[in-house]
């Protein structure tokens, strides 16, 4: 599973991607609106903090992680909804969790209740730390203990 970096170019893509990966969630809850789910990347996007998910030469996802002060933030993780539930997601997980915890940082994320990204987090460590009216946010400390 490679990581490679996103350019300028790929908002679209990358938008499109979000769409179809979250639409199923988001119909569950009633809350489904293909320009607010696009608007929701492309209003920060930010191609230096974004890669790609490559899986045998083919861009299945992406992912965007932000480091900050307190912990860093995995603001997107996406994968075409036809290669979900094969284990790219682990693997990506660990290479993410690897890099957080090289850089001794907590890492923060949030998921729309309701989906299955519920208990992936769960299954990586992550502890829920609050609850908003359609999400749900979790932390994981750093391997350090942050």
């Amino acid at each position: 599973m490679l990581l490679v970096p996103s350019e300028a170019a790929d908002a679209e893509a990358l938008a499109t991607l979000r769409v179809a990966a979250m639409r199923p969630s988001l119909e569950r809850i009633g809350r489904f609106d293909e320009q607010r789910a696009r608007q929701r990347l492309l209003a920060d996007f930010d191609p230096t903090l974004t890669r790609w998910i490559v899986a045998g030469g083919e861009r299945v996802g992406f992912l965007v992680l932000r480091p900050q002060p307190d912990a860093w933030l995995l603001d997107h993780l996406y994968l075409q909804p036809g290669r979900q539930g094969q284990g790219i997601g682990t693997v990506v997980m660990q290479q993410v969790l690897a890099e957080v915890d090289a850089a001794g940082a907590a890492l923060r994320v949030g998921a729309l209740r309701g989906s299955d990204a519920n208990r992936f987090y769960q299954r990586h460590g992550f502890v829920r730390v609050e609850e908003g009216e359609h999400d749900v946010y979790y932390r994981r400390g750093s391997a350090a203990g942050a």
